[in-house]
């Protein structure tokens, strides 16, 4: 589970950074605060519909693909890319308080936000390593004992005679989640 929010609040805090410099850059957009929400509704499209768009497009293309010049293949690739992109930032406008306006502030915002998740994917390990690190000293300050993400991991709470079962279900209370979950959350990330 960690993994999961360390993902998205490090992608979180980069949008906002990437949605503040569209609503700067480019005169036909409007951000301001409302970059605070429309990042949230960027990183969710980030993590959830950029993935099953880009599948979705390139199965599409995939199947026409042995018709076309390896030039032809590469412009439809990118074209696929940019598509996802144009989706997700009219998702982004649609959701959110973000406003475009003409051509160009539709047209240009996903090309802004395909190069900045270029720069993102160079600095998501030195990002992610730090949100990890901040998360564990919340954690700690919090609830008392740095969280691991491992159902392995002794509960100080948890006395010597409880059983391996007692302390999963009390870890399962304190996030609500099953070993299991705990375990499919982390591998994710």
């Amino acid at each position: 589970m960690k993994n999961g929010i360390v993902r998205f609040v490090a992608l979180y805090v980069f949008n906002v950074a990437v949605l503040l410099l569209i609503g700067l850059l480019l005169p036909g957009v409007s951000v301001g605060w409302n970059a605070l929400w429309a990042a949230v509704v960027l990183t969710l499209a980030a993590l959830f519909v950029k993935p099953l768009l880009a599948g979705a497009f390139r199965r599409s293309a995939a199947k026409s693909a042995a018709e076309r010049t390896k030039t032809g293949e590469k412009i439809v690739q990118y074209v696929l890319v940019y598509l996802v992109e144009l989706i997700i930032w009219v998702l982004t406008v649609w959701m959110s308080g973000v406003r475009a306006s003409g051509f160009w502030g539709f047209v240009l915002p996903p090309l802004a936000l395909l190069f900045g998740w270029m720069i993102y994917d160079q600095i998501d390990d030195r990002m992610r390593a730090k949100t990890a690190e901040i998360y564990d000293s919340v954690r700690a300050r919090v609830g008392g004992r740095p969280r691991s993400g491992s159902s392995t991991t002794p509960n100080p709470s948890a006395t010597p005679a409880e059983s391996p079962e007692t302390t999963a279900a009390r870890d399962e209370l304190a996030d609500g989640l099953t070993p299991e979950q705990r375990r499919m959350l982390d591998e994710l990330g």
